[in-house]
Formats: C-alpha cells, structure tokens, sequence
C-alpha cells in the first residue's frame, strides 16, 4: 500500500521508511506526490496534529496519507515544550539548536531532569478511516549537548544508558525511539486493517 508523508522532514522520510517498508508499506514524499499544501496544526495534542496533517495531505493527493506529530515532554516544566517542540523560540524556522539551547537555558536551575520523547502517528484514507497510534522514549535532559546524529532535541536527550538520542546509530534510534514505538504499533494495526479490507 502507498502512502504519502505529510512530513518536509528528510531525515523523517528515511527513518519511516527504514521502519516501515519490510511491511510492504510504500511511502512517498509530498513532493513526489506534488503536494504543496501546509496544514496549520491548530490541535492541542500530539494526535490532533498528526491526523490534520494526515487529512489534508490525503485531501491534496487522493492518497492514503501518513503523518507523525512528536514532541518532547519535560516533567519539570509541566509538560513544556510539548506540542509546541517545533516552534518552542516562537519561530518554527529556528534551528534545532536554537531551540535546545533556549531549553537547557530554561532547565539552567533545575535538579528534576526526567523527560520523554511523545509520538503519535497517523494514517487517514480516501474513504475517511483514521488509524492513530502512540509511542514513547523515556530519558531526562542532558546540562550540555553531545552528539551529532539525528536531529530535533537529540543532543540534549539522555538515554537510560547514559548516551545521548544523538549518539545512536540511526538503526539503534530506530529501535528505541518514540517514533518507532508508535510506527510499530501503527504497523500492527495497519496489517490488520488492509487484511480486513481483503476479506
């Protein structure tokens, strides 16, 4: 089955198709479809913008549509950047660095470090199904950045064992990571929604 990613994020198209395409998932990029439509994630969770994402990028292209909303939750700021990981300076076009240096700044005084990364992902078809699933990658922040893998907050993000996101492999991150979490549980259930659909 083909779908199209309503991410512009590169890095993002490669790891869901390193996930996702033993599955006989097809994903292509909003390019390749000729998308050009850039949906506002007006939703107050992570599920809420995926699905707009989804929605309108199916609504641009005919096809079914894949779209994931992820951010990053710090228990010591009540939940903050949240789903607003993206835009945390107030400028979705800031840096990566930018935003986790503005967060370590915010975290200067802080013992509690405890943080997750959150994903949700989903899929919405032609016909107005929507499959939606979570995952999560449990950590705390880092006092300094450290690695040059991957991107977003990765740098500041410090696995259990001790390394930073960014000091994975990307097949390493795409064994533990948020996003893999909620892509492999979005698996199970697109498996059992096209074999549903084949009865």
């Amino acid at each position: 089955m083909k779908f199209v990613l309503a991410s512009q994020n590169p890095k993002k198209l490669l790891e869901l198709r390193a996930i996702l395409s033993a599955e006989g998932v097809e994903i292509i990029s909003r390019e390749e479809a000729g998308v050009t439509v850039d949906p506002e994630e007006t939703g107050e969770t992570f599920e809420e913008n995926a699905v707009i994402k989804a929605r309108a990028v199916m609504e641009a292209s005919g096809l079914p549509a894949l779209a994931d909303d992820s951010g990053l939750v710090v228990d010591a700021l009540g939940g903050a950047p949240g789903v607003r990981s993206a835009r945390y300076t107030g400028d979705h076009n800031d840096s990566d660095e930018a935003r986790y240096l503005l967060l370590l700044e915010n975290m200067r005084d802080v013992k509690q470090r405890s943080a997750k990364f959150v994903s949700y992902a989903a899929a919405v078809f032609p016909n107005g199904d929507v499959i939606t699933a979570c995952g999560e990658c449990r950590g705390s922040i880092a006092h300094a950045p450290r690695g040059s893998g991957g991107f977003g907050y990765d740098p500041v993000f410090m696995m259990p064992d001790g390394r930073m996101m960014s000091e994975l492999s990307p097949d390493e991150k795409n064994a533990v990571s948020h996003r893999a979490a909620a892509l492999t549980a979005l698996k199970k259930k697109l498996t059992e929604y096209m074999n549903d659909a084949d009865k």
